[in-house]
């Protein structure tokens, strides 16, 4: 049996959420087009950095599952949780607030990190992600100690 995908802004952001909760990289990117706009808050200089390299700009949806896949690689699985505090929709865009608790998985250092996630939804499809967290908590939860 086949389930149409949801094409309402809302509602396929609340299944984003829902599939990130999962921790199913694949699924995840199911709902992120094959072309995308994907940008993170991080000064240039930082994306890329060993201790996290699923901070970058992306732009494919195998980008996506990629992204996943490195962010729970770098964090202690049993200690994720995120709150959502509130979904707001404009026609296709949509903003996410919320906090995201983390541990870093080289450091085992717990943080938390406000968040406002960018979404913009086309043909049922996530094509514009951008986040902007609280990137200075999740450096210094990665920063070795001798730093």
């Amino acid at each position: 049996m086949s389930i149409a995908a949801p094409t309402n802004t809302r509602t396929v952001v609340e299944e984003l959420l829902r599939r990130v909760g999962e921790g199913d990289p694949e699924r995840v990117a199911e709902l992120y087009a094959e072309q995308g706009d994907w940008k993170l808050s991080w000064p240039e200089a930082e994306h890329g950095r060993a201790a996290t390299p699923w901070i970058r700009h992306r732009s494919t949806r195998a980008d996506a599952a990629a992204h996943y896949r490195e962010l729970a690689e770098h964090h202690v699985p049993e200690q994720v949780a995120t709150e959502v505090e509130r979904i707001l929709i404009d026609g296709n865009d949509a903003v996410v607030l919320g906090e995201i608790r983390q541990t870093a998985r080289p450091t085992r250092r717990a943080y938390r990190a406000r968040f406002a996630l960018h979404l913009t939804v086309e043909d049922g499809l996530v094509t514009r992600h951008h986040v902007y967290e609280d990137s200075l908590a999740v450096a210094r939860a990665f920063e070795a100690e001798d730093q």
